[in-house]
């Protein structure tokens, strides 16, 4: 537990570092491309054995940062992340029955996986450190306050042949933890009517989302017959294990902010600093 406590602490102190020491890219973007690059590289222990894993970590790495620098794609890849979230959403359902997703097509799924995530998290960054930094606390918090829910009053399992630990009961403490950040939120930046029922909408899609991206990553883990993605962090497995919920997380909730400030229901979240 205390190698667990350590390794949060370093990673919380480099992140928050890359993004909060300069609005210039210059410690965040090359994070990013970091973890571009070995979370692709776990990725390929996911798939199916390749010949040449090396061609996806490459690709996935450039096709990321590229995608980065042209600001009017990042959208595209935030759709196309969500018809893979819709999908993955059934495959966690029936799983282990249909396994049809399990084969080449995870290849062309990590890279769009991948790639909305960070530029999602490129995106809010760039809007406002304190916009990714909301979305990692209301992660945090609903993963938190899922596991003591679940741990105390768990009883009717979520997916129980994905992630036997999950529990309904669990999921609505998550969900409660995470209204309370929401509610908090909302009265730090002003919000009231129309603006706050869309915020909190937005906010409870991307805790939802944040589990079914844990959820997918167990069966992809379940699959492919690893315990965790990696071991470059101590006490936390991989960079995939840690980020899991984000890969699904970010794109929903930077998809939802570019919708709510072009629908002009929430102009001013781009005006946080």
């Amino acid at each position: 537990m205390w190698q667990r406590i350590k390794t949060a602490i370093i990673l919380v102190l480099i992140v928050g570092v890359a993004m909060f020491t300069t609005r210039l890219p210059v410690l965040f973007l090359p994070l990013l491309a970091l973890g571009t690059l070995i979370a692709s590289h776990e990725w390929t222990k996911l798939m199916p054995k390749m010949k040449f894993p090396a061609r996806f970590i490459l690709l996935s790495l450039v096709v990321t940062m590229i995608s980065i620098l042209i600001a009017y794609v990042w959208v595209v890849w935030w759709l196309l992340s969500f018809g893979i979230w819709v999908m993955a959403l059934k495959w966690v359902l029936v799983y282990p029955d249909q396994e049809k997703w399990y084969g080449r097509r995870l290849f062309f799924m990590g890279i769009v996986i991948l790639t909305a995530s960070i530029t999602a998290m490129y995106s809010l960054w760039s809007m406002s450190p304190w916009w990714l930094m909301y979305v990692f606390l209301l992660v945090w918090c609903a993963d938190s306050g899922a596991y003591f829910v679940g741990r105390k009053f768990g009883r009717r399992k979520l997916a129980p042949n994905v992630s036997p630990n999950k529990s309904v009961e669990g999921l609505i403490g998550g969900l409660v933890t995470a209204g309370v950040v929401v509610v908090g939120v909302s009265i730090w930046l002003g919000f009231s009517g129309t603006a706050f029922v869309a915020f909190l909408l937005l906010s409870v899609l991307t805790v939802m989302a944040s589990v079914l991206g844990d959820l997918f990553e167990s069966m992809l883990k379940r699959r492919a017959g690893i315990k965790d993605s990696g071991t470059i962090l101590p006490g936390h497995g991989g960079v995939l294990d840690r980020i899991d919920s984000l890969l699904s997380a970010t794109p929903v909730f930077a998809l939802g902010v570019w919708v709510l400030v072009y629908a002009n229901v929430l102009p001013h979240l781009t005006q946080l600093n």
